[in-house]
This record gives structure tokens, sequence and C-alpha cells, in this order.
């Protein structure tokens, strides 16, 4: 089952057999015909030199970043991950719904931590999804140092697709990064110092093409993606870095946004866009210049007003085939950097496409989100990090979240009293800040409006498990009741993460239709790992059957770290 490093033996043919019970136990929760995929994944440190420093990274199965899960809407996902880190991990499957199985989400709140040296295997089906995603460590600031990869979810034979093939499929990881270990990284927003401007930006885990040698260090390895003239390509960009808003470009070209976290989009051409914290577009990029030279593409920081960030510019190279020569002269320029403006409007523009078949068949706009009465409302405000009981915290309607030693779903699958409370305000609390285990009480398919008010200097981002929600509006200043005369309410766009503007505020609206306990967190992991998140709990009264138990693999740890010491002996005994 969990492989302990101290008996490796005996627990390998414990966990032959569950792998082999438990298989066969899932599959009568799955339909025959939906098809099974089995990975094997090592996490480990790995030794990168990504800004031409080496350092220590984490890699998935020694690949920085990690393998893409290329797979299809309703198959069934099998991963077994074995933690070769020296401290506990979960790995957890951004935008992925894990429908009636949040027992598979990886955070702290669902699933006890892997650890260091034991392994423990994965099984999600990705029931009614299509679209762009990836998967990234959650514990312990591990993001900052990478173990991240690329989700594809490819549509079904069955249903169309609101676009001609493309001629290939490229993913681009667009990310902050830092010379310091995760460790370190940690320690220093832990104890109040801010992060700084990151050393670089990366594309796929390499550093800048050496576009101006009086910024660019000789020596650094770049990116280079190879293209043919006159085709057309899917290009599916993720932000996964940790806390800096990235505007993506490619010289000269046009990004033409097709989808975004899983729904398809009205299609328009941007020349650039910005891409915040957690977040992921696809675009089709058509080859249609005269390849006089290679083109540059380009991640550059946002909203930032220090010297120290010039360096701090991600460069890849597209080049043609039939390229006469490398890239050279000055990169494409950016939006007005301190135009705020420029990307709210920009946000705005993005629209579902109501006309076109996702997972299903019947057109994404079939679901009248604009028509369903709301039934609970919570206005979510956030605050900079301010010490608490001689800590420094970030919180949320002034509650910074505790995670306890045992996960919320555990506690509440066996009853265990006193580990959280379903009181988390809809609304900030006329009272000090403090640290706490409190719960949103959610109703089985009830209908939420959440509207995050950022307080905050800088652009933070937003994302649910469990669901995709709809962005209906935002705006600067602070929200009223009168906000929501300017909700967009047929066809704002339906995705998993949100951006909320320094001094302004993003409304989203959720049918909780998903039996569960979920995460809500910012994005941005120095604001998330200081407290920074929440849990909804959506319990369905009526029990569905159909809900996927508690797992055999399950991992027990805090008050019921006993349960896992009769596994380890039961293993020991066979």
């Amino acid at each position: 089952m969990y492989i302990s490093s101290s008996s490796s033996s005996s627990s390998s043919y414990y966990c032959c057999i569950f792998w082999f019970n438990w298989v066969l136990c899932l599959i009568s929760f799955s339909s025959a015909t939906d098809p099974y995929v089995f990975f094997d994944w090592t996490v480990s440190y790995v030794t990168a030199s990504p800004l031409g420093v080496k350092q220590q990274v984490i890699g998935v199965e020694g690949q920085f970043p990690g393998p893409i899960l290329n797979v299809t809407t309703n198959w069934n996902v099998v991963v077994n991950v074995k933690n070769n880190l020296d401290e506990p991990l979960l790995l957890t499957w951004n935008g992925i719904q894990q429908r009636k199985n949040a027992w598979q989400d990886g955070v702290s709140g669902t699933n006890c931590p892997i650890p260091a040296g034991w392994n423990w295997t994965y099984q999600f089906q990705v029931k009614d999804q299509i679209g762009s995603f990836f998967y990234f460590p959650s514990l312990y600031f591990q993001r900052a140092a990478g173990g991240y990869g690329g989700i594809v979810i490819n549509n079904r034979d069955v249903i169309a697709v609101p676009f001609e093939t493309p001629d290939g499929d490229i993913t681009l990881f667009i990310s902050d990064w830092y010379i310091k270990s995760h460790k370190e990284l940690r320690e220093q927003v832990e104890s109040g110092v801010g992060l700084g401007a990151p050393d670089g930006i990366l594309i796929n885990g390499f550093g800048p093409y050496r576009y101006d040698s009086a910024v660019v260090p000789d020596g650094i390895a770049f990116q280079t993606i190879y293209v043919d003239p006159g085709k057309t390509y899917r290009i599916r960009v993720h932000n996964i870095g940790i806390s800096t808003s990235l505007n993506f470009r490619v010289q000269n070209h046009n990004l033409l946004l097709v989808e975004t976290e899983g729904s398809y989009t009205v299609q328009q051409n941007y020349t650039n866009m910005d891409i915040h914290v957690g977040q992921s577009y696809s675009f089709l990029v058509t080859m249609d210049q005269n390849a006089s030279s290679d083109y540059y593409i380009v991640a550059s920081p946002r909203f930032v007003n220090s010297s120290a960030w010039t360096k701090a510019i991600g460069v890849a190279i597209l080049h043609y085939s039939n390229s006469l020569g490398p890239a050279s002269g000055p990169l494409p320029d950016p939006p007005n950097e301190y135009d705020t403006y420029f990307s709210m409007n920009q946000a705005r523009s993005i629209r579902w496409n109501v006309s076109a078949g996702a997972a299903r068949p019947n057109p994404q706009g079939s679901f009248k989100y604009g028509q369903i009465t709301v039934t609970d409302v919570y206005v979510i405000l956030n605050r900079p990090p301010e010490l608490i009981d001689g800590k420094w915290r970030t919180t949320l309607n002034g509650i910074s979240y505790l995670a306890p030693s045992t996960p919320l779903k555990l506690a509440q699958q066996f009853n265990i009293p006193g580990v959280f409370k379903l009181d988390f305000p809809n609304r900030l609390m006329n009272r000090p800040a403090k640290v706490d285990t409190s719960v949103i009480n959610g109703t089985f398919k009830g209908f939420m409006e959440i509207i995050f008010q950022n307080n905050d200097t800088t652009v933070q981002s937003y994302h649910l498990d469990g669901y995709a929600f709809f962005v209906v509006g935002m705006d600067n200043g602070v929200w009223t009741e009168n906000s929501r005369s300017t909700y967009n309410k047929w066809d704002g766009v339906a995705r998993c993460t949100t951006q909320v503007f320094p001094g302004a505020w993003t409304a989203i609206l959720v049918s909780l239709d998903n039996a569960g306990i979920w995460n809500l967190r910012a994005q941005n992991l120095d604001s998330w790992h200081l407290g920074q998140e929440v849990y909804l709990s959506v319990v369905n009264p009526d029990m569905d059957k159909n809900e996927l138990p508690l797992p055999d693999n399950t991992i027990y740890c805090g008050a019921l770290s006993s349960l896992q010491k009769i596994l380890v002996i039961l293993s020991w005994l066979r």
C-alpha cells in the first residue's frame, strides 16, 4: 500500500494486492466503456540550472517540468506517486473537478500527506470535462521548486471541437522563478519578508534567450519552439508561477483565444494576454510570417514598479523551419505597465462560447446560469499579511486558515468532533483577525454568489476546487448591491481561477452540485501559505449512493493515526 522505506518487501506485496482489488472496486463505479490509463511517477529532487546557476528543483519522473497527462473526457486516470522528497507531498489537479470524489483532490483538507519514501495512488475520472489544466505539489511551498506539469483533456470523437484540428499542440509553462530554495522562500515569507522581485521568468523551465547581452548573461539555456510555415498550432499557456501576473505575447503573431480552463470561448484575436497566477489559456497561432528571422515568445511581469524587475523577462524562440536567421532587436512591447484598466477590460472581453458543445453534445450555453436564483452570498475580503498571535498571517474575512492534523474530509467521514466549525462568515466581522479552522457551510444544489474584494496592493488570483464558476463581473472600488446591475448573466466565462485587481472586486456564481469538501484558495503562493484559504463543505442530505466511498488505500493521520498503524501491522503479517 504506502511503502515505507524500512519495509519495502512485505509492503510491496501488500501494495500489489491492494492495487488489484482497489482498481476492480473502482471499475464498478465507472462505465465499462470509459478507459483506464495508468501512470507511475516518482517525485524527486533533480539538479537544474534554469537561470545558469545550479540548484535543486522538484522533478516528476526526472523531468522539470513534469510529464503531460494527455487524456480524453470521462477517462479514468490512475497515478501511482512515489515521494522521493525529504518532505511529505501531495499533488493536486488544478481544475479537475473530481466529481463525487473529493478524496482525490490532493490538498490538506482532503488528504493526509504522502510521507517521504512512501507512495500513494490517485484515481480519478475526468468526468464531463475538456480543456487545459495542470497539476502541482500543494504543500510546504513546494510549487516554488517545480513538481508541476500539464493536463490535456481532449474531446471525445462524438463531440465536435469549435475549430479545425490544429497541426500541432504545444504546452508552455510560464512562471516567476527564484534561485533560493522553496524552503528558504517559505521561511522568508513566514518571517514577514516579502518575496521581492524574482530572479527571472521561466518558459518551460528554461531561462531567457539572450535578447540583450546587458540584461541576460551568457550560458543560459532557452526554449525553442519549432514550427512549419503556414500551419496552425494550439498553444496552451499556464501561469504556474507563485506570485507574478505575466503578459504573454508572440512577436508579430496574433493569439486567437479558443479555450480557458475547460470552457470554449468566443474566438477573438489578441496581440498579448495577461495571464495571472494559476490561470490557463489556449490560443490558435498561425505561422503566417515571412520567417526573415526567428520570433520572440515573451512572458513579462505586470503591475510592478521596481527596476529590480527589469531582468525578470522570460524569452523563448519561435523557429520556423525556413527561418533565415536568429531573432534580434527589441522585444515586442507590453501593455502600459501601470494600466490595470487595460487588463480588466481584456478580462471582461473573454466570453463563453454559448453555441459550442464541450464535454457534452448540448451547447455550453444551454445552462442558463443567469436565470438561477442565488441561495447564498459571500463577500470575501482579503488583507495583506499582518501579525496575529505573533506570527505573520493572511486572512479572508478576518480569518487565517489553520490546517488541522486531521484532514477535514476524514474528520467528516468519521464524525470526529472539534476538528472544524461550519461558521465561516459571509461578510467581514467587526472583530480582531484570528487563526481558525472555519469552513463555509454550502447548500447542496444551491447557487452561490461569491464576491472577492481585494484590499491588498497586488493582483490576487482565487481558485475553487471541485467546480467551474462563472465570472460575471469585476470593477474597481468597493462592491455594493448595486454592482449586480453590471453582471454578465449570459456569456460570462466558466473557469476555475479568477483574478482580482488591487482595490477592486470580482464576482462569481457557482452551482453547488458536487458533494464534498472543496478548497477555495489564493493561487498566489505567499498569500496561500500564510492562511488565505477556506474550505467549502457541500453535503448531499440524501447521501448520494453514486459518490465514491472512502478509498481502501487511504492514508490516516492526526486523530486517525492509529488506523494507519493497524494497516502497517497487517502489511507485515502478510
